[in-house]
This record gives structure tokens, sequence and C-alpha cells, in this order.
């Protein structure tokens, strides 16, 4: 749901022109020096991309998920790892406080997040608990008005520079399913919390990521995020919508690299004519294009259905299962087109293949989103 289509497309533009004429020229820099240059930085936090969808109340623009959709998709024209600063902020690193944190909690964390003073980050994966995400081990045992936390995390982005992690633990060692984890707010000054040495990945250089070790840490126990149990529960909407996210910025990474091929083959030359003249190509550009255009479609049709209220955890699923194997398929063609050059660092299409091979393992890999997608039709068919 769009409130306002001139307000919208006001803040579209915005960050459109910030990704062309500041993002996309500091491309390449960061990803040689693996890190967001404070200038930009300081930039986005004054463009309050930390607070897109914080509620309003909170500080934040409060913008609802089909509008953060089309922000997502201008995001992502450029360098994934520049989305990711924020994107703690705006979606697993806050929303479980949104949606189910207390009114004390909201009006201590969402402010800062909002202009970004602090970073948050979102604590599930464990070393032996990815996909299986319910069988966690890290534990938080009740001591008196506290609760103490026992464990390790992993690959947890944006964890170097969190002020605040959204810690997933077992809270009852006899239930070992969803309904034995809660959530808890952990600050990074608490003692026995230990952060590992930044990860080195395929790509999206910049985006730091690493384990969160958790050795007797005392968390007071007004952190936990709603009652004990609850974590898990609130763990799958944050992700619900997460997914979604995700599917948009596939849709825009796929954009940039569709134009890039396309603006290559226009000027290269083969053959005596350019590449675009040759029906191979033009087959790759033309697949690239339907594929991305049906992916839009698929993610802002979904989003105006949640918005509505309606339960969209099988759209979210196939959404973002779609466009993210789309835009895989999109980098390839994309270096394809480029041919030997598409090997080169000189261009961004090499840097984007890379970057975009994540999108199909976080927020739930492929296949979980598979898995998620049939039992829901088993479940609606029975």
């Amino acid at each position: 749901m769009i409130r306002d289509p001139e307000t919208i497309k006001q803040l579209v533009d915005l960050i459109e022109r910030f990704v062309r004429d500041r993002l996309v020229p500091a491309e390449n820099k960061m990803a040689e020096d693996a890190r967001l240059p404070d200038d930009i930085l300081q930039e986005m936090k004054e463009l309050g991309l930390f607070g897109l969808t914080i509620p309003e109340e909170y500080g934040g623009l409060g913008l609802t998920m089909e509008e953060e959709i089309l922000v997502s998709i201008a995001l992502g024209r450029t360098s994934p790892a520049f989305r990711s600063i924020m994107g703690t902020n705006n979606g697993i690193g806050s929303a479980a406080i949104v949606f189910n944190g207390t009114e004390a909690q909201k009006q201590k964390y969402l402010p800062r997040y909002a202009t970004g003073e602090w970073v948050s980050c979102f604590c599930l994966t464990e070393p032996d608990a990815g996909s299986d995400a319910a069988s966690l081990k890290t534990t938080a045992v009740r001591d008196g008005d506290h609760y103490i936390l026992n464990g390790t995390k992993r690959y947890i982005t944006n964890a170097k520079v969190a002020h605040t992690f959204n810690v997933m633990a077992r809270t009852d060692p006899d239930n070992k399913g969803a309904r034995g984890i809660s959530s808890f707010i952990v600050e990074k000054d608490t003692p026995g919390i230990t952060l590992g040495p930044v990860d080195k990945k395929m790509g999206q250089a910049g985006s730091l990521t690493c384990d969160v070790i958790f050795e007797d840490c005392r968390v007071p126990a007004e952190n936990i995020i709603g009652e004990e149990g609850e974590g898990f529960v609130t763990a799958m909407k944050v992700l619900d919508r997460g997914r979604l996210h995700i599917a948009g910025v596939s849709v825009g990474v796929a954009e940039r690299l569709i134009k890039d091929a396309l603006d290559y083959a226009i000027q290269r030359k083969q053959f005596g004519k350019p590449l675009a003249e040759q029906q191979l190509i033009q087959a790759m550009l033309a697949d690239s294009q339907t594929e991305a255009y049906a992916a839009k479609c698929m993610v802002l049709e979904t989003a105006r259905k949640r918005d509505n209220g309606e339960n969209v955890s099988t759209e979210s699923s196939a959404s973002k299962y779609f466009a993210t194997e789309m835009v895989g398929r999109v980098a390839d063609r994309a270096v394809q087109i480029h041919g030997g050059a598409g090997y080169m660092s000189e261009y961004a299409v090499e840097r984007f293949y890379r970057d975009v091979r994540l999108f199909r393992l976080y927020e739930g890999t492929s296949q979980i989103q598979q898995l998620i997608i049939a039992r829901n039709m088993i479940k609606a068919a029975s």
C-alpha cells in the first residue's frame, strides 16, 4: 500500500540519485578496502536510510511493505554491501522489537536505530544450527532478575559494528523445539561477549560478518522480547518481511546487471556489428528482462497483500525463492554477454556475480523456501 504516491516518488527519486551519484562511483573502493567510507555512512544517516521501516513515532519513516520494496529495488542497483550496513536496523535487527517489544524497549532502542546512532544485528545461526534453526544450542538460564547466556552465533552481519544483538537462545531445555526459544536484546558492552575475526567471504566485501560468543553473559530480564518461548515465532515473522526485502533487492540488482549488459552489448562489436544485434545475445537479454519483470510483479503483489493484513508466508517464500534464483541467472548471463571482460574485476558484473550468490543462502536458503511453500500447500489442502 502506497500512502502518498507523490511522497514515495520523491523518496525513491532521492535514493536513486544517491545511488547513482554517490554509491556507484564508490563501489570499487569499498570492494578494495572492505569497509564503508565514513563520509558515505554519514550521508546515509542524514538521508534517514537507517530508519526506513522504524515507526514514525520512534523517529523513522514507517514505510509500508510496498513502499519498502520500491526503496529496496532502488538500493539494489549498487553493491549489496552498501545496503547491508543499514539493512539490519530496518529489518532483522529491529523488527522483533517493533513487532513484540515493550514500550520501554521501543522508546530506548528504536530512535537510536532510526538515526543510525546505534547499529543492530540478529543472532540466530550457530555452528550446528543453520537451516535447522530450531535446533540451536545457545542457552539462557534465569538467575533472579537476569538471564545468563552461553553459546556461539555464526556469520552475524554487522556484529563488528553493532551496538545491540538480538539473540535467540533456549530458555526451556526440556523443549527441544521452537517453543523453547526466546529472544533477547543484548547490548555490546555487556560482560561476556567476544567477537571473532571478520569472516573472509566470496563476495559483498564491506559487509562485515563474524562469530559472536556469549560466555556467562548476564542480561537483564527486562531485555527479553515478549514472553519466554515466543522468540522463534517472532523470528519467523521477522524473516517473512526480510525475505520480501531481499527479493526486492534482488530485483534491483538484476535491473542494474541488465543495464550494464545491454550497454556493453550495444558498444561492443563482433563480426562487424554490435553484440546487441546478435540474436543469441538478444535472447539472453530478453530472458533476463522477462525474469526480472516477473520477480518484480511477484514481490510488489505480495507486499500489497501483506499491507492489507493477509497471511503471505507462502508468497514471501515464493518471492524470495524466485527473485534470488533469478538474479543468479541474470548475473551469469551478464558475465556471458561481457565475454572474457566479464571475468575481469574491471567490470562490475564480475563483482556482482559473486555478491548475489549470498542471496540464495541467507534469510532462509532456496531449499528452505521450497519446503515452506510445499508444506503450506499441503496444509491448505488438508
